[in-house]
């Protein structure tokens, strides 16, 4: 029996842990995690914005496919997930976190959810690409994460990820002491590092002593289009930012990205605790990075290193060789790879997909087979911040950028990793160009996005009138069943709610 543990973070560059070289962040069970296992050291959201990005993780789907624009996009309760997926395998499925689902299905294939989400489950966000100038100022981010940052004792983010982890703690010791002979997959999605850049008092202090330099690349005195577009969205121009201020943000960044590690780490030893270390296959992940200042940005929504690029670690070392995978992954691969890894560790059929999959397993490249592995990988955007769909390629060390209202960017990250020479003459151009307008009618789909918007800003719109209901979720909690009650069988019930089970006897009296 292989259990599945997901940890996924919120908001988590690979460029802020010290397993893809930041020597500055303090992360040693991520750094032990990758040490140990598989990391992929090219590994992108597929989208860079957090609904888009767990749609296409949920679903093995591009989000132009799976309808998921936005952070207000529906996932119909007919969309098949790895959740779906593995339940076919015999797999128990628990959900402990965010996941940003929008829709009245809050559990998308998850037979438990322990915790409520901590962002909101209506169409309240969605963005509006008849005026793309526009300000939504109820919801879009500002700067006052950046302004603000600092030391709290407690936040509405730590205070959910709290609950997020000591549930998922809880849903590992109750797997181990349940009678429920099913392997377990468990995802444990924490909020952190996401903005806003506040840390308690001991992550702020573990930087007490270190040197967080500022961003490598400072604001350009001209910024490529999109880039131009995201200052306005974030409102980069309110205010005015010193150095301290800058580096004030990254130190509680850098805090709470201890601060999810702690977390891991915690997690691991319960694993352990619990007899399960052996048998659990480990995929440590985020949903997108953050731009941490780096060309004046913050925030994500954006294809540049920073806010693209995640952390993509596989963890099984009785199985799996250590080692870095340069070739290009991105989230709608992990959906295939659980299913290849419930299917080695259950001998279960692997249930034909129901829809077309965009991701490739990823086993193969834990097993240092990249024979026929595609090298590459695309992300999609479609949310704010834009008007017209756009498209990145990551193919070997370059990166295509392209959008119907912008010069299309190529960047060769081997040689320019900060992604300051747009290659506007390169002869792979028109390569990429011919790719990009194979993938997808353009603007088509933008005409697509737009009905879309309509349609959930009208639906919006008459719910909030009268009484309102919202599709927020509410976790189920049976207090009858909990602890000790006297329609149990005391003795017996003592023994099987305890882990390790204690050893038999025969009492004297019947």
């Amino acid at each position: 029996m292989q259990n599945i543990l997901v940890v996924m973070a919120d908001q988590l560059s690979a460029l802020a842990l010290g397993c893809y070289r930041n020597a500055a962040v303090k992360s040693p069970h991520i750094d032990r995690l990758a040490d140990e296992g598989v990391l992929f050291d090219a590994a992108y959201s597929s989208s860079p914005l957090c609904t888009p990005a767990r749609y296409a993780f949920m679903t093995g789907q591009n989000i132009s496919a799976c309808g998921g624009y936005d952070n207000a996009a529906y996932l119909p309760a007919t969309m098949p997930t790895f959740a779906h997926y593995l339940r076919l395998m015999g797999y128990r499925t628990c959900l402990s976190g965010k996941m940003h689902f929008v829709g009245p299905d809050q559990l998308h294939g998850f037979e438990d959810r322990v915790t409520t989400d901590i962002y909101p489950a209506d169409f309240g966000w969605v963005p509006d690409w008849h005026n793309p100038q526009q300000r939504i100022d109820l919801w879009y981010h500002n700067m006052s994460s950046v302004k603000q940052a600092g030391v709290a004792t407690i936040t509405n983010q730590l205070a959910y990820d709290d609950e997020v982890g000591a549930q998922a703690m809880r849903v590992i010791y109750d797997h181990a002491r349940s009678e429920d002979e099913r392997p377990l997959c468990l995802v444990a999605s924490f909020i952190h590092p996401h903005d806003p850049y506040a840390t308690r008092q001991k992550y702020w202090d573990l930087y007490r002593d270190v040197d967080i330099p500022l961003p490598s690349v400072s604001r350009p005195a001209r910024q490529d289009a999109h880039n131009a577009r995201l200052e306005k969205v974030i409102a980069l121009d309110a205010v005015d930012l010193s150095e301290q201020e800058i580096i004030n943000a990254r130190r509680a960044y850098y805090g709470n990205v201890s601060y999810v590690d702690e977390w891991l780490g915690r997690l691991l030893a319960t694993l352990d605790e619990c007899g399960m270390a052996d048998n659990t296959t480990i995929v440590f992940t985020s949903d997108h990075g953050d731009m941490l200042g780096e060309f004046g940005l913050w925030y994500k929504m954006s294809f540049r290193e920073w806010s693209n690029r995640i952390p993509m670690i596989v963890h099984r070392p009785g199985r799996y060789s250590p080692g870095r995978i340069s070739a290009p992954v991105a989230q709608v691969d992990v959906l295939p790879t659980l299913v290849d890894i419930a299917a080695e560790a259950t001998a279960a059929q692997k249930p034909d997909p129901i829809d077309p999959l965009h991701g490739r397993s990823l086993i193969p490249l834990c097993d240092g087979n990249a024979d026929n592995d595609p090298n590459a990988c695309i992300s999609e955007y479609l949310a704010e911040g834009t008007a017209a769909p756009m498209l990145m390629i990551r193919r070997g060390q370059y990166k295509y950028i392209s959008c119907s209202t912008d010069p299309e960017q190529l960047f060769d990250l081997d040689k320019d990793p900060l992604e300051l020479e747009n290659l506007s003459q390169h002869p792979l151009l028109d390569e990429f160009r011919n790719e990009a307008a194979a993938y997808w009618d353009s603007e088509a789909l933008q005409q697509t996005v737009i009905r879309d918007q309509d349609r959930r800003r009208a639906v919006n719109a008459a719910l909030r009138l009268g009484r309102y209901q919202g599709w927020d979720f509410n976790p189920a909690r049976d207090a009858g069943q909990e602890y000790t009650r006297s329609h149990m069988d005391l003795t017996r019930f003592d023994i099987t709610s305890r882990h390790p089970r204690p050893v038999a006897f025969k009492p004297k009296y019947r």
